[in-house]
């Protein structure tokens, strides 16, 4: 099919902290060098924003490099954390708070700012147009282009207006082919050409498997009366019995608090359900005091790359760069990755300008500089003290685990004469739903729980129904075969949409997918024990439209 192509210096896949920040900073040293630039970026998303999804606690070290007027441009980075509490849950009513002399000390949040993460990288954008960077929403990026020596040259738009057999409609519009010297893959946890690269290029070897959690997280409008700006909650334990994670609750502007959940993807129960555990969470005093005669604004659900440094894949790759979470820089430690993903795009963007301004096509130089920078930046500085981090809780669990990250940090700085590893991936844990009780959860309220369609409908989440599927089987007989008989199907419980069922059809049990559910969370991609799920991007503007998440 003959298709259109696209020059620039840069692409950039994803309108995320880690593309947007790159973006700019690009921008920045090409006019201050005098230098025309041609950037561009990519988002899948119906308009920037509509797929971003945080907690969030935003760490202003890179936001203050790259725009050291933030301020005076009006960036939405308003409420300051004054209050910052920390609990271990031992039950549906119980638990203790944790006086903040005993957490290791990157879990302080006094510095840290509450704020929408969608909002920042609304403003991002503005700013990174203004400086001349083209952005074009609503445009998923499908797959890599590669030139004759096998290097990342681009990247190929999916197309426009195809039915569900594949077949062009009346308004079909060919893919657009985007080609540059250098591509920056900016596209969020688990991005599948980020996944395509890793495996391809061996961008993983040598290192430790990578882990990830499932963050699922609601926004709430709160009578003024129980609302407190600018306060922080944290905890863990309850009730995740069978799995590992923590929750939050934010109080951000306006009377408006963020509250959620995050499940590490390790879990062996196969009967655990993360919406489940997240709507019961909501009914413990500790967050249903600040809840009662709130309403419920807006719902959605991310997977998010934890491994740390020690599963960091090399980041740079004959033509292109992996930036943020589709590597995986974020903080575990600090539970924090936006300020982590903005710095690489900034190192990556200093990186690629010496060798575009001087219109040299040198790959090993800039390699070199990339590697370099990294190394000497305080990116690496925190990712180093952290690398252990993660893999204590996940070897001796949040109370042992927590004692040894609380002495690593408090009393040794970080610096250990070792590292803790785990190898094995999050997929490869889950166990047999024989070997596990089955796990009793109560029926929604519509109060404080509510059921997982409702939610959907609160993520504004759109799919035309006549288009190919985007979640696909490389086994289409695996799901009943061999996930019902051994895990009771799990996908049915870890999405926290409602994509997967098994439904009955004619007195047999029948394994649907409605795609149309999909928040694009990528948790089905990570956790099915036989990886038979691939999530792939659907049509450009598709998938959830979050307001302010």
């Amino acid at each position: 099919m003959p298709r259109e192509s696209m020059e620039f210096d840069v692409v950039i896949v994803g309108a995320g902290p880690a593309g947007l920040s790159a973006a700019c900073r690009l921008m920045q040293q090409a006019n201050r060098a005098q230098r025309s630039l041609k950037v561009c970026v990519l988002e899948k998303g119906a308009e920037v924003g509509a797929h971003i999804l945080s907690g969030a606690l935003l760490d202003i070290r890179a936001l203050e490099e790259l725009f050291p007027d933030w301020q005076a441009r009006g960036a939405p980075v308003n409420t300051a954390v004054c209050d910052d509490r920390f609990y271990m849950l031992s039950s549906a009513r119980g638990g203790v708070e944790l006086p903040q002399a005993l957490l290791p000390r990157p879990m302080h949040n006094t510095d840290a700012y509450i704020i929408s993460l969608g909002n920042l990288c609304r403003w991002l954008a503005n700013q990174a147009e203004q400086l001349g960077v083209t952005i074009f929403p609503g445009f998923a990026a499908q797959a890599p282009l590669y030139d004759e020596q096998g290097s990342v040259c681009g990247v190929l738009t999916g197309d426009l207006g195809l039915a569900a057999d594949g077949s062009p409609k009346e308004n079909h519009v060919p893919g657009m082919e985007l080609r540059a010297p250098y591509t920056l893959f900016a596209e969020g946890s688990r991005g599948h050409i980020g996944k395509e690269l890793i495996e391809r290029f061996k961008l993983n070897e040598g290192r430790d498997a990578q882990h990830y959690a499932l963050g699922i997280k609601e926004l709430w409008q709160v009578a003024p009366e129980r609302h407190q700006p600018g306060l922080v909650i944290h905890g863990s334990g309850w009730p995740l019995s069978d799995a590992q994670g923590g929750f939050f609750m934010y109080h951000c502007d306006e009377t408006q608090l963020a509250v959620g959940l995050i499940v590490d993807l390790n879990y062996r129960n196969p009967w655990l359900d993360p919406f489940k555990e997240f709507q019961r969470l909501k009914h413990h005093p500790l967050l249903a005091r600040y809840l009662y005669d709130g309403k419920r604004l807006a719902f959605g659900a991310r997977a998010l790359t934890k491994g740390g440094l020690n599963s960091l894949p090399r980041m740079i790759l004959p033509g292109a760069l992996l930036l943020g979470c589709n590597a995986g820089t974020l903080n575990g430690a600090k539970i924090k990755g936006i300020h982590t993903a903005m710095k690489s795009g900034m190192l990556a963007a200093d990186s690629l300008i010496a060798n575009l301004s001087t219109n040299r096509d040198d790959e090993v130089a800039t390699q070199a500089h990339f590697n370099s920078a990294f190394n000497a930046s305080w990116l690496q500085e925190e990712l180093e003290q952290s690398k252990s981090f993660i893999p204590a809780l996940h070897k001796f669990g949040p109370w042992l685990g927590g004692a040894f990250n609380y002495i690593q940090h408090n009393w040794l700085g970080g610096k250990l004469p070792f590292a803790l590893h785990d190898k094995q991936p999050d997929h490869t844990r889950l166990e047999q739903a024989s070997k596990h009780p089955k796990i009793p959860y109560a029926r929604p309220d519509g109060v404080l729980s509510f059921d997982r369609l409702s939610s959907v409908y609160l993520a504004n989440t759109s799919h035309h129904e006549d288009q190919p599927g985007h979640l696909r089987l490389a086994d289409p007989r695996l799901p009943l075969r061999d996930n019902l008989p051994l895990y009771q199907e799990p996908a049915q419980r870890y999405c926290p949409a409602g994509v997967y069922e098994i439904v009955t059809q004619a007195s047999e049990p029948h394994f649907q997918i409605n795609a149309a559910n999909c928040v694009h969370c990528k948790a089905c991609d990570i956790k099915d024990p036989a990886q038979n799920i691939r999530w792939t991007p659907p049509e450009g503007g598709s998938g959830p439209n979050y307001p302010n998440m």
